[in-house]
């Protein structure tokens, strides 16, 4: 195969001086899966690239191999980076995929279907680069359940600005070949979603073929266990690429207020006509985000994660905390303060 199939671009291009490129196909363990021209290749990393301390390869990402030896030496600038932060104490980034051009958000209309956790995967969407595309489904659940399958459309679409939503049935088809028209030829995009929402299910479908392996979600509470334990990049029908990414169990944001504010365009634009610039959106008089009538859980997840936007702002730079003042408000461009008596 040539590399434009493999997602190849000008962009990428033009940052390659000598030594032979491929894309990190898959990873285990510090081995690394790579596609070149020449065929499949599995490499490691050198040392002197161990040591640089500069970019770890992560699935997705272009990779330029030594001539005399199947060791990585470079891994080339990339155009997009889906990230989290490490579940874990130390404030750290975990790249879950590079250079993809468009995300699939799958949430199931069973009990894994949940806004606030979709508003979250926005976010991280948006700070990506790349464009969020929500996947609900077990749409066949709907009249089970007894779900108004057009309503929770029309909430989901409401929860981002210009976001596209998809009803479809992995099992039976239905609804499937509204996934493949997102992308054109080259271009890569990702499954995410929590375990048992139906990532590998979709992907068998579109593949034709069993080539991850499902599982059942318990009958309880709808949860699933997780079958997909790496990320994999697959050459689909129509020469485009898909990534299933393992089900999150947490996802911590990697973000910054910026991307955030993207994703809630109307509680910021309301932010800005708040009486007071330092509005936390809660009790005070005056406040133009309380009085809009505005779902209160979205309002609370806005301004959750605003926070912690800022901690992780803070965490990464502690010089954030002795300048930042006691009274702040969590995200957003500070709005002017009217100039009246009562002020």
């Amino acid at each position: 195969m040539k590399l434009e199939q493999f997602g190849w671009n000008s962009f990428f291009e033009s940052q390659l001086s000598g030594g032979i490129v491929g894309r990190v196909a898959s990873s285990n363990h510090g081995r690394f899966l790579v596609w070149t021209e020449a065929g499949d290749v599995d490499t490691s990393v050198s040392g002197l690239l161990r040591q640089s301390g500069e970019l770890w390869p992560a699935v997705g990402d272009w990779v330029v191999l030594r001539d005399d030896a199947e060791v990585i030496v470079k891994v080339l600038d990339r155009q997009t980076k889906l990230s989290r932060k490490q579940p874990e104490r130390e404030v750290r980034e975990q790249v879950l995929a590079a250079n993809i051009d468009v995300l699939f958000i799958v949430s199931g209309l069973d009990r894994d279907y949940n806004e606030r956790r979709i508003e979250r995967f926005l976010v991280m969407a948006r700070e990506s680069n790349a464009r969020p595309v929500v996947l609900l489904n077990k749409s066949d659940l709907a009249p089970e359940l007894g779900l108004d399958l057009p309503e929770i459309l029309q909430r989901t679409q409401q929860l981002s600005p210009g976001i596209t939503v998809v009803p479809l049935c992995a099992r039976s088809g239905d609804g499937l070949e509204a996934v493949p028209a997102q992308l054109k030829a080259g271009q890569t995009a990702a499954l995410i979603g929590s375990s048992g929402a139906g990532k590998s299910t979709i992907l068998n479908r579109l593949l034709g073929d069993e080539r991850q392996r499902t599982a059942e979600v318990r009958k309880g509470d709808s949860r699933g266990r997780h079958t997909t334990t790496s990320r994999q990049l697959f050459v689909m029908p129509g020469e485009w690429l898909l990534m299933d990414l393992p089900g999150l169990r947490e996802v911590q944001l990697w973000a910054t207020a910026e991307k955030l504010e993207d994703s809630f365009e109307d509680i910021q634009a309301l932010a800005q006509t708040c009486r007071f610039r330092d509005c936390t959106h809660s009790a005070e008089p005056g406040c133009a985000v309380s009085a809009a009538g505005l779902d209160p859980a979205r309002v609370a997840n806005y301004l959750k994660m605003g926070r912690e936007v800022t901690q992780l702002d803070q965490k990464k730079d502690p010089r954030m905390v002795r300048e930042t003042k006691p009274k702040r408000k969590p995200v957003g461009k500070p709005a002017r303060q009217h100039s009246t008596e009562e002020d």
